[in-house]
């Protein structure tokens, strides 16, 4: 066996499970789950319709580089929601089967590991794929913490010359999970420059791209970045986007990488081998849905009416914030996060996952202790439901603090 798989960690699902395990909840209370980042809200009728329409592709070996139509239609997007130049659909446009086997693969693809010391930097708190893939591409994971002082931006003067000296793969996420922190093109000219100076790769994961509270300032995405900057050709430079988020399609698996195009030619030839070409069908709801913005706007409105709900019940007790992007909120406790965690579970029904699951004690912080995380993926009269039992519990745990 693979002995690199006893240095993976649990996925913070399991620990969530260990942490409940044994654990009854009021039963008067019905059980909320806002702890997975899954989307709830319905799969758009025209993604559905063009997925049983094209049921006769299954009759054919899917190519792993997708149809010209796909690709193409990929682009359009890119062209159209960034303002870049047409990317080029057949040398730097791939589709990928969602992004979190590519950001996965990506790894294996970039990183050498036989080089001593490899080097993988990664946000802090993170997705943990992030991790699974340096420690199985043989790297050594690098943590930037992304703390409140900040603004939860990361801090690339963190890290010392000599990590990024044997930094080969740099993620970033924006908007990030689960701060929901967004980079602007400082932070981005600054990225672009250490991997000028130490020529590691950036991945940049944008699959929380299209959910945003202002419909006047969508985030800005790394591809963007990289136009107004200058960088033609978008050196070491591929975006990971995904449409589980922007179209309520989780189960569908597809998404795209874009960017630097002789990159892509090798994560191509890896997958090639690897052996994830996405079947027709869903090639065909994929152009649908990427073709139309309607349903990706209504997404965001029932996105930003709960949040508009949510935030002030809930800023009764707590310093919560809206977030720049994504469906979560990263929110404070005034307790550890694993006992904030179980008591909701245990009396009000109500799972969240603890921060601390998310992060990597780095540099003598775990900078996501007493945090836990609230997906508002459930329909509106559960996630208002949740804030008022969450509200419950701070003043309880306030009563308790007062004796």
């Amino acid at each position: 066996m693979n002995p690199d798989l006893d240095r993976l960690q649990p996925y913070p699902f399991q620990k969530l499970a260990d942490l409940f395990r044994g654990v009854t909840p009021d039963p008067g209370r019905s059980a909320i789950s806002l702890s997975i980042g899954e989307p709830k809200h319905a799969t758009p009728p025209l993604v559905r319709e063009a997925l049983g329409s094209a049921l006769d592709g299954l009759a054919n070996y899917p190519t792993t580089s997708g149809t010209p139509r796909l690709r193409e239609t990929i682009a359009g997007w890119l062209q159209r929601r960034y303002g870049l130049p047409a990317p080029d659909p057949a040398a730097q446009v791939l589709p990928v089967n969602g992004s979190r086997e590519a950001l996965f693969a990506f790894a294996q693809t970039v990183v050498d590991g036989s080089r001593a010391g490899a080097a993988v930097v990664c946000p802090n708190p993170f997705y943990q794929i992030y991790e699974g893939a340096a420690l199985l591409a043989r790297a050594m994971p690098q943590f930037l913490n992304t703390l409140p002082e900040n603004g939860f931006a990361p801090d690339f003067g963190e890290l010392p010359g000599e990590v990024w000296n044997r930094t080969q793969l740099v993620y970033v996420c924006s908007p990030g999970n689960p701060t929901g922190q967004v980079m602007d093109l400082a932070q981005w000219r600054r990225l672009f420059e250490l991997s000028d100076r130490h020529r590691f790769v950036i991945a940049s994961d944008e699959c929380y791209s299209e959910i945003y509270p202002d419909e006047a300032r969508p985030p800005l995405g790394a591809l963007e970045a990289a136009h107004h900057l200058g960088r033609s050709g978008y050196p070491r430079l591929v975006v990971f986007s995904s449409l589980s988020k922007r179209s309520n399609v989780p189960g569908m698996r597809s998404g795209f990488v874009a960017g630097d195009r002789d990159i892509l030619a090798r994560f191509l030839l890896y997958r090639t081998y690897h052996g994830c070409a996405m079947a027709p069908p869903v090639q065909a709801a994929s152009i649908a849905a990427w073709s139309d913005e309607a349903h990706v706007a209504e997404n965001r409105r029932l996105y930003r009416e709960k949040f508009d709900a949510v935030v002030p019940i809930l800023a009764r007790h707590f310093p919560a914030r809206m977030p720049a992007g994504g469906f979560y909120l990263w929110l404070p406790t005034p307790v550890a996060d694993t006992e904030f965690a179980l008591r909701l579970y245990r009396d009000y029904n109500v799972a969240v996952l603890p921060g601390s699951y998310l992060a990597r004690a780095a540099r003598g912080v775990n900078p996501g202790a007493n945090y836990v995380r609230i997906a508002l993926v459930a329909p509106m009269a559960e996630c208002l439901e949740a804030a008022r039992r969450i509200g419950e519990l701070a003043s309880e745990l306030k009563q308790e603090n007062a004796v």
